[in-house]
């Protein structure tokens, strides 16, 4: 047990700096095939754009959301502690990363607890992964949701990093179940999340039959989770060395991407959180149309979060300035009204589109 739970805080900081350290991004999320449509006579007043949202009860100032990052490790602390901060300055949502090391050696809890010592106010999502949920329970759930006072919990899905681990855990039998009963007993909402390689329609109608209250959709076309489980297996960092490269490298072309998952999803349930690939404030104004409730961010804001909370600040601004001006001149006030918008859609996207709406 205690060389599974060296095993499961050392995987945290090497994909930690992998992220910082290499190209790990893969694929095409779709967005180049989005084009907001532009209203040359908007009728608005670009510095009364409102920004604000509404996700599970909760008004943010910005759909921007921090997505699940890091954590598990001391080396994470204080990454989670400026995210945090920036969180609550900025009035928007976070998400922390899986906290199955913490569950696992309650000393590392503080690489968690952290979020909510900096941001009593802010809604923050705790996440334990869909396998640990059935091998543990509810009990789990409840822990890692305690461990920063959480305003919902994220089960995460990540078959695809974890099979090609070595490591990882292989059978995902009973998951669906497992989430369905933490649905039906748990006293804060549940969002199912994907990882990287997308949610379809018929997953997401399973997930909504669970009880699921939110789904994060986590496209392909941004960070690649084979990508750097490969490049893991390459180094003496990653479980001495021993991994599957050429299998992580066929499977860097798997998934959904992200604009697609997203058009499969929205409007199957209940709200979505649009995560994968979007690098900008117009990939979250051409998300919200595609009927994103929130967007999701994670490696665009790593590299500044290693700089200091002034870059981290200037990114996230950045981010919702972007957002503000797509926002006005697609003449839209608020992204309720942005939400009415519909774009063009070409390209491969379109294409796929297609096949999927004439099978069905």
């Amino acid at each position: 047990m205690v060389e599974q739970q060296r095993s499961t805080s050392g995987r945290k900081l090497d994909h930690l700096q992998i992220c910082l350290e290499w190209d790990i991004e893969r694929g095409d999320p779709g967005f180049s095939d989005i084009r907001l449509v532009h209203n040359a006579l908007p009728e608005c007043d670009l510095d009364f754009i409102d920004t604000r949202t509404e996700f599970l009860g909760h008004t943010f100032e910005s759909p921007l959301f921090i997505a699940g990052m890091t954590g598990g490790h001391p080396g994470t602390k204080e990454v989670n502690r400026i995210l945090a901060r920036a969180a609550a300055e900025q009035g928007i949502g976070m998400g922390v990363g899986s906290q199955r090391a913490a569950l696992e050696n309650p000393s590392l809890e503080d690489t968690f607890s952290v979020v909510r010592e900096e941001a009593p106010k802010a809604f923050l999502a705790a996440n334990l992964g869909a396998v640990q949920l059935r091998d543990h329970g509810i009990e789990w759930a409840e822990r890692a949701a305690s461990m920063i006072d959480a305003d919902a919990i994220a089960v995460h899905l990540n078959f695809l990093q974890e099979a090609i681990q070595p490591e990882g855990d292989h059978d995902a039998r009973g998951c669906l179940d497992a989430i369905a009963e933490l649905c039906s007993d748990f006293r804060i909402p549940v969002i199912v999340k994907e990882t990287g390689s997308g949610i379809s329609a018929g997953t997401a109608l399973l997930c909504w039959e669970a009880g699921a209250n939110a789904i994060d959709i986590g496209g392909w076309g941004g960070t690649s989770w084979a990508a750097v489980e490969g490049l893991r297996a390459r180094t003496d960092s990653g479980e001495g060395g021993i991994g599957h490269p050429s299998l992580s490298e066929v499977f860097e072309d798997w998934g959904i991407p992200t604009v697609i998952s997203l058009m499969e999803v929205a409007g199957t349930g209940g709200p979505v959180i649009a995560t994968g690939g979007l690098r900008d404030g117009v990939d979250m104004a051409k998300a919200l149309t595609l009927g994103a409730d929130l967007c999701g961010i994670a490696l665009p804001l790593l590299k500044p979060v290693m700089q200091g909370e002034n870059e981290l600040k200037r990114t996230l601004t950045a981010f919702c300035d972007e957002l503000r001006v797509a926002m006005f001149l697609s003449g839209a006030r608020d992204t309720g009204e942005l939400r009415q918008k519909w774009p063009y859609i070409t390209g491969r996207t379109h294409q796929m589109m297609k096949k999927i709406i004439g099978g069905k």
